[in-house]
């Protein structure tokens, strides 16, 4: 059964760092691309980060503050979250592409506050 399951989130204050991770388990398929999404509280789930193939695409929000990389051994991803602000607070899901099929993780909680 592959399953995605997200690590790293938690509490932080404005302009520290977090780092998620997102392992990919039960294939032996490394994924072809790979997301990070976000669903703030009343809000749209929305794209932050992907890396398909080498190419990385951000968010205008996070451009410059949030890395995304992959180590395809481990087939684990992870997202740099670097100064960080309050509306960073959000679940943040891994999404892993396999072939045609997407997988999600169920998601780990950034909450940013003073």
């Amino acid at each position: 059964q592959v399953q995605v399951v997200e690590s790293g989130g938690g509490l932080a204050q404005p302009g520290e760092s977090l780092s998620l991770s997102c392992v990919l388990s039960g294939t032996r398929f490394i994924s072809s691309a790979m997301g990070w999404y976000r669903q703030a509280p009343g809000k749209e789930r929305e794209l932050v980060a992907s890396i398909i193939g080498g190419r990385r695409n951000y968010a205008d929000s996070v451009r410059g503050r949030f890395t995304i990389s992959r180590d395809n051994a481990k087939n684990t991803g992870y997202l740099q979250m670097n100064n960080v602000k309050p509306e960073d607070t959000a679940v943040y899901y891994c999404q892993q592409r396999i072939g045609s099929e997407y997988y999600w993780g169920q998601g780990t909680q950034v909450t940013v506050t003073p």
